[in-house]
């Protein structure tokens, strides 16, 4: 069937508004989950690894860590494979940002996974964090691709390259913080002990500090509302857990090093 070119015009337009609505819509949604996911942990800390109550059913932590953190690393790869170059805007910065996103899911699903000697993980736990997973990544990867709109300007270029470089600080912290809990144990040990070396000497949740660093320099560089809202809902979610180790760790060690901070060196 004919359809003129300006009617098509026109439901092109109006599908992209209605993209760019449901875009709005689930980033707010981050948001305000964010937001009442941090007042619940100001309450009671999240039920997993060592909070994790002994009634919980649980699947091994390597498996767990991968069903999770698996649908952030594909639904992203499936979205640039289908984009078809027209109905996409895909471009240098773009992909750049989708590649950054994915290369930490990456990290997050096939090395971390499976060097992690964590406690079991509940399956509600792991449930609820593929569900987030699968939205989110579906959401960075959409934004990304299809509703993103790239000006190529001083500016722009030198905001992306500032928070590639704050992202890759961010993910390399966060890298070695985990090698470093990893030394702590020997296989098949679940005991705890004091961590040093790196951002541990300055802050117990030296691993928490490097993800928000990541997810923050995604933000910058990225420069959307979908960014800043899972650049929140990190915040919201793993700052709490870098308090709560404080404590903890704190109550267990009486000669834990009490200049450290919970979370932001000097600061907090």
């Amino acid at each position: 069937m004919f359809v003129e070119p300006g009617v098509a015009v026109t439901r092109r337009a109006a599908s992209m508004q209605c993209q760019d609505a449901a875009v709005s819509a689930l980033s707010w949604a981050l948001v305000v989950g964010g937001a009442l996911y941090l007042w619940h942990q100001t309450r009671s800390p999240a039920q997993y690894g060592r909070y994790a109550s002994k009634r919980s059913r649980c699947c091994s932590a390597r498996l767990g860590w991968f069903l999770q953190e698996l649908p952030s690393f594909l639904l992203p790869l499936v979205l640039l494979l289908r984009a078809d170059g027209t109905g996409s805007r895909a471009g240098t910065g773009r992909t750049l940002l989708l590649c950054t996103f994915t290369l930490h899911y990456f990290h997050r699903t096939f090395i971390y996974a499976f060097l992690t000697r964590g406690r079991p993980i509940p399956v509600r736990i792991v449930a609820s964090s593929a569900i987030f997973c699968s939205l989110n990544g579906f959401l960075q990867g959409h934004q990304l691709l299809h509703c993103s709109r790239f000006e190529h300007t001083w500016q722009t270029d030198a905001r992306l390259a500032a928070g590639l470089l704050v992202f890759v600080v961010g993910m390399a912290i966060n890298i070695h913080s985990d090698h470093i809990l990893r030394s702590l144990r020997k296989p098949r040990e679940s005991v705890y002990r004091i961590p040093y070396g790196g951002m541990f000497e300055l802050v117990s949740g030296a691993n928490f500090f490097g993800e928000i660093v990541e997810w923050c320099g995604f933000a910058l560089a990225a420069w959307s509302l979908p960014a800043f809202a899972f650049a929140f809902f990190t915040g919201c979610s793993i700052g709490p857990r870098a308090y709560q180790h404080h404590r903890d760790y704190l109550r267990r060690f009486q000669h834990y090093p009490h200049c450290r901070k919970a979370l932001i060196p000097y600061l907090l």
